[in-house]
């Protein structure tokens, strides 16, 4: 019959002498582990007469919740160790100067810090997806039928087939996130996406990988008046003048009606300037989301109706700072970054100013 006063004495001694949390927990497994010394007397009792099990069952699980308490009592003291000399090690001299050499946040991370603060002035949270995106959200769930041009290889990255012969995409807009947002979440829906897209196109407005920001607002109330109300309030706020903006009729498969929405602009030289002169530049897509796609997400039109827009990030950075080409973003050219950078400590903001 094992001792129980030399098992105690054994792991007590090996506890203390525990130099760290790997070594305490080295210690841990050899005595209670599932193959440790004590889980292993205690699969004995099994095996021993009523009268052993009286004297040795009380004594063993005495044993195991002394060890247990030994365990936890040295753990707290080596973790305080460790945070004290983590403490003494990771001092940072706050008086020092800061360096002239600092990072600077990319125009693509400030515009959409800028858009979520005034999305998020109008009640909308950040809902994010994957990247990498089968056919049902990226296509037939946004009422893109069969043998649609945008399935087509010119417009679409495809992966190579699966064993069952389907082809996964890189997402060719942000809407698939509004798809799984609709399908998981019951209304009322009011979200923005902000994320990376992928189209087989690159010229000087157009790049193979671009931003997005899209925007779902579903309930039982919303109409094109509340669109329109919200597609204007962001303009003004986000190019910070009053900009006059009119809707003309579009066509999307995933809304209907659906508009697209242009602003006032004049050219001046090489600069373009938002919110006066007589030229109309669309800057993005909206509309009422479509019976079809409710359907798709499992939500009845007749009770539920909403609206989506969708607008590329990339070109509204360029738009509000003067950028002459969309592929000098992902040039990786410091000095670009250096010109157009904005400082991570100042963060975007409606109460001091978003840029």
């Amino acid at each position: 019959m094992v001792d129980i006063e030399t098992l105690k004495s054994k792991y007590a001694g090996e506890i203390k002498a525990a130099a760290d949390l790997v070594a305490l927990d080295v210690v841990r497994v050899a005595a209670l582990g599932k193959k440790g010394e004590v889980s292993l007397q205690m699969r004995t009792l099994a095996q021993m007469s009523p009268d052993e099990k009286k004297v040795m069952g009380p004594a063993l699980n005495g044993l195991k919740n002394e060890l247990t308490a030994l365990i936890e009592m040295r753990k707290l003291t080596l973790e305080e160790e460790a945070l004290n000399a983590a403490l003494a090690s990771e001092t940072l001299d706050m008086s020092l100067p800061v360096s002239t050499k600092t990072g600077t946040l990319h125009p693509v991370m400030q515009v959409m810090e800028e858009m979520a603060v005034i999305f998020a002035d109008q009640g909308f949270s950040v809902a994010e997806g994957p990247d990498i995106e089968d056919d049902f959200h990226n296509f037939t769930a946004l009422n893109f039928p069969p043998g649609h041009p945008a399935r087509d290889m010119h417009d679409t990255f495809f992966l190579k087939p699966d064993a069952n012969g389907e082809k996964m995409v890189l997402r060719t807009h942000t809407s698939p996130v509004q798809i799984r947002t609709m399908m998981n979440q019951k209304p009322p829906i009011r979200i923005i996406v902000p994320g990376r897209t992928y189209r087989c196109d690159s010229d000087h407005t157009h790049t193979p990988m671009f931003h997005q920001v899209e925007g779902l607002v579903i309930d039982k109330t919303t109409h094109m008046g509340h669109l329109k109300g919200c597609l204007m309030d962001f303009v003004s706020a986000f190019f910070e003048t009053d900009v006059e903006t009119r809707f003309r009729p579009h066509h999307f498969p995933f809304t209907e009606p659906s508009a697209e929405m242009d602003v006032r602009y004049e050219r001046v030289g090489n600069e373009i300037r938002i919110g006066q002169g007589d030229n109309w530049m669309e800057i993005l897509g909206c509309g009422m989301v479509h019976p079809n796609v409710l359907i798709n997400c499992g939500l009845d039109p007749d009770e539920y109706q909403g609206f989506a827009f969708g607008m590329g990030v990339d070109r509204l950075a360029m738009l509000k700072y003067g950028m002459p080409d969309l592929r000098d973003m992902f040039a990786g050219d410091g000095r670009w970054l250096e010109h157009y950078g904005f400082s991570p400590l100042l963060q975007a903001n409606s109460a001091t100013g978003l840029s």
